[in-house]
């Protein structure tokens, strides 16, 4: 199809899309109440619906009084019964697929159910917006003379039951239209390979023939494949291989420590990035706007929001808001509710707010990826942005990193320690380790009064990683690709005591 038709066709319906758009942002809540009705009204007759009555629920109020909210354990079984086949459980048309994701909170597999509504309504929905957001933002886009390299998750479908479960990623490529096949890199055939060291060389094999210009999948797993394919080409910039390369589209992990090595490989100032925010359960958010660090919260997916401050999470002053009693700058912890029967669902992630007309936000971590054994209330955003300044400062380049407490003994007082992949280490790891300190009392407070005179907390601790160490723990535990993450922060050593005697075996990826 020749570019100047398919970029009128993508600005009509991006004009149409705006229209439908101008609703929610100007009358974001009124939207959400409205969505909250239309999910009731269609999980009236489920066990779920008939259990707490939907029927009879005529306002949010109603709505929070009666329905419970439920972590993943809460909704296993139910899940388990959906999963052997039953039907009209938590959401009335059958659900056939369920995003096996086991995240970094949990070493089992927990399987989140995707409804047709789901996929067609949420994800392929936010896939378009995306689109046409950046061609918005882009008039001059080549974005459609050539391919979109895709990187998805590294597990197959399985059939089970009459029930599919898989990566996210892997049900979205399996359910794609033709066109979208069409129009990406690797084939879905690759895409979809369960071995994931030999789907990267396919991947390498098949990409560096095409004319790639858009990038989509999660930095940390991103980068690796970049990295092979400059090795495999001989290359040290992108545009060598792919020169017409525009944007990278990018979610699943914050791209800080990754942005330096990024910028090395793609040498363009003219090269866009584009963050989104998406899950299993859900597609939430999209960067509107060229160069902006803020997400367009979605209000009309299907999925009706609510918040707990992260200040009261878990404790008997715990309380949960809808989205127009949100402020600026504070953090919360994410519930959904969605059209594939997720009702008042506890996500695990946390946000924050930048702006309330229109509704944007930024991730800031994980309600269970957090340092706090000290009242220090290290979050991701505070640990990020402090290494981010560090290694700047110190001309180094980071591969992966995870903290943990160490715990007092006796007279000896508690610490945190860093286990870091360096991919590029600095010439003075002790000056790192200084300036990784003094930025983290710069953006945390708490952090800086435990830290005062070492009331509380000594100085952190940096132990280098060798090579390899994180891809090997990963592939230890069958979680290489996709949504597969480290665990940046933990209240326990679990995590960092594993790392530590891995550490001390030889690499089998170096």
């Amino acid at each position: 199809m020749p570019i100047p038709l398919v970029n009128s066709i993508a600005s009509w319906f991006l004009k149409k899309r705006f229209h439908q758009m101008e609703l929610f942002l100007k009358y974001p809540n009124e939207v959400q109440r409205e969505l909250l009705h239309v999910l009731l009204e269609t999980a009236k007759n489920t066990e779920f619906g008939k259990k707490y009555d939907f029927s009879s629920i005529r306002s949010y109020e109603e709505f929070k009084e009666r329905v419970p909210i439920r972590s993943y354990e809460d909704y296993e079984s139910m899940i388990e019964r959906s999963r052997l086949g039953e039907n009209n459980i938590f959401w009335p048309s059958t659900i056939k697929w369920f995003a096996k994701s086991s995240g970094t909170t949990s070493a089992k597999s927990k399987f989140i159910p995707v409804s047709q509504e789901s996929l067609e309504d949420c994800h392929f929905a936010a896939g378009k917006d995306l689109l046409c957001m950046y061609l918005n933002n882009n008039e001059d886009s080549q974005l459609f003379t050539g391919k979109s390299l895709r990187l998805g998750g590294s597990k197959e479908l399985y059939k089970e039951n009459g029930t599919s479960f898989g990566d996210l990623s892997a049900i979205i490529i399996d359910n794609m239209p033709f066109w979208a096949d069409f129009s990406s890199t690797p084939s879905s055939e690759i895409s979809l390979l369960s071995d994931w060291e030999y789907k990267m060389k396919a991947i390498v094999n098949e990409t560096i023939q095409e004319n790639v210009t858009s990038l989509a999948g999660v930095p940390s797993w991103m980068l690796v494949l970049l990295n092979e394919v400059l090795e495999a080409t001989r290359k040290e910039s992108l545009f060598e291989i792919w020169n017409n390369l525009e944007v990278y589209f990018h979610g699943g992990v914050s791209f800080d420590p990754y942005r330096d090595q990024y910028a090395k490989i793609l040498p363009k100032d003219s090269f866009k990035y584009y963050e989104i925010y998406n899950a299993s359960e859900g597609f939430f958010a999209i960067q509107d706007h060229n160069d902006s660090s803020e997400l367009l919260l979605m209000l009309d997916y299907g999925i009706f929001y609510e918040f707990i401050p992260m200040d009261a999470y878990g404790t008997s002053d715990e309380k949960i808001i809808p989205l127009n009693e949100v402020e600026i700058g504070k953090n919360y912890a994410l519930v959904i509710t969605t059209n594939a029967g997720l009702w008042r669902y506890k996500i695990g992630d946390t946000i924050r707010f930048t702006s309330i007309k229109p509704y944007r936000i930024k991730v800031s971590g994980r309600t269970k990826h957090h340092i706090n054994v000290f009242g220090e209330e290290l979050i991701i955003e505070n640990a990020e942005e402090a290494l981010q300044k560090a290694t700047r400062a110190t001309n180094s380049e980071i591969v992966d990193y995870t903290v943990a407490p160490i715990f007092m003994q006796g007279k000896e007082k508690g610490a945190h320690e860093w286990v870091i992949e360096f991919k590029k280490a600095p010439n003075d790891i002790d000056a790192f380790k200084h300036i990784l300190d003094q930025n983290l009392q710069n953006v945390n407070s708490d952090y800086e009064a435990k830290r005062y005179n070492d009331t509380t907390l000594t100085i952190l601790k940096v132990r280098e990683a060798r090579k390899g160490l994180f891809y090997d723990w990963l592939k230890m535990k069958d979680k290489l690709g996709g949504q597969h993450k480290i665990p940046r922060l933990s209240n326990t050593r679990t995590y960092v005591d594993e790392l530590l005697a891995l550490n001390e075996v030889n690499s089998f990826s170096s």
